[in-house]
């Protein structure tokens, strides 16, 4: 194992997914004030209509897609009866959907951040860090699944770059594999663990604030200012309507 080995495929991924979960710790703890998206939709809609969803959407897709296609080992897909060239169709033509959703929808975001003066004022340099990283994975995912794997050589990441990032979790890992990926595969690997270093300190952070407690959240009881009618017999007072609504 070279130096080199040592620190790119071994070092960096930890001290990424280190930087990852305490940067998160830490901001939840120091900086819950700043722990937003920082909505910017006052000041320029247009652009924030289009862009915004596009991306999010698009994220989610490429997201999934990378989950199913590097976690799950060439293996559980052949047993399950899927053919390999099913699995390379489908997978290309997915993630180059989702690649080219996020690369328009944060090339659209981009855009409104450079060419609003009042959205740029808004807009921190790790922002900005993390809207070029995007763009650096989306172009390179585009490029290596539709010109390698599509209409190149065909090269199966599923052989290298799957079983070094299992590797990295199960506490040994496989740098050779990685080592012996091309030379793109292994940029795009290097993007990757950059923006999981730049996640917590940028306005990402705001991915993780789904209001899940809504749904469990008690009603607000709210009083009508009509006079109700008269009170039935017995009751001894007047009857209110009570309406409940989440508040």
């Amino acid at each position: 194992m070279t130096n080199w080995d040592l620190w790119w495929w071994i070092i960096l991924p930890y001290a990424a997914l280190i930087v990852f979960v305490v940067g998160h710790i830490w901001r939840w703890r120091y900086d819950q004030f700043g722990w937003t998206s920082r909505s910017t939709q006052l000041q320029e809609r247009r652009l924030l209509k289009w862009g915004a969803p596009l991306f999010h959407y698009a994220t989610f897709a490429a997201i999934a897609g990378h989950v199913i296609g590097i976690l799950i080992p060439k293996s559980v897909t052949e047993w399950m009866g899927i053919p390999e060239r099913a699995y390379t169709l489908f997978s290309g033509i997915a993630g180059s959907v989702a690649a080219i959703g996020v690369l328009i929808g944060a090339g659209i975001l981009i855009f409104r951040r450079m060419g609003v003066p009042r959205v740029r004022a808004t807009t921190s340099a790790v922002d900005y860090l993390a809207l070029i990283l995007l763009g650096i994975i989306s172009v390179l995912g585009i490029y290596l699944t539709l010109g390698v794997q599509q209409f190149g050589n065909g090269y199966d990441y599923r052989h290298t770059v799957s079983p070094w990032f299992r590797s990295l979790f199960a506490g040994s890992p496989d740098y050779r594999a990685i080592a012996a990926a091309p030379v793109m595969y292994q940029v795009h690997a290097t993007a990757a663990w950059a923006i999981l270093a730049v996640w917590p300190f940028s306005r990402l952070v705001h991915a993780w604030s789904y209001p899940l407690w809504y749904l469990w959240r008690p009603y607000v009881v709210y009083r009508n200012r009509r006079a109700a009618p008269p009170p039935e017999p017995g009751t001894g007072g007047r009857k209110w309507r009570k309406i409940g609504v989440p508040y």
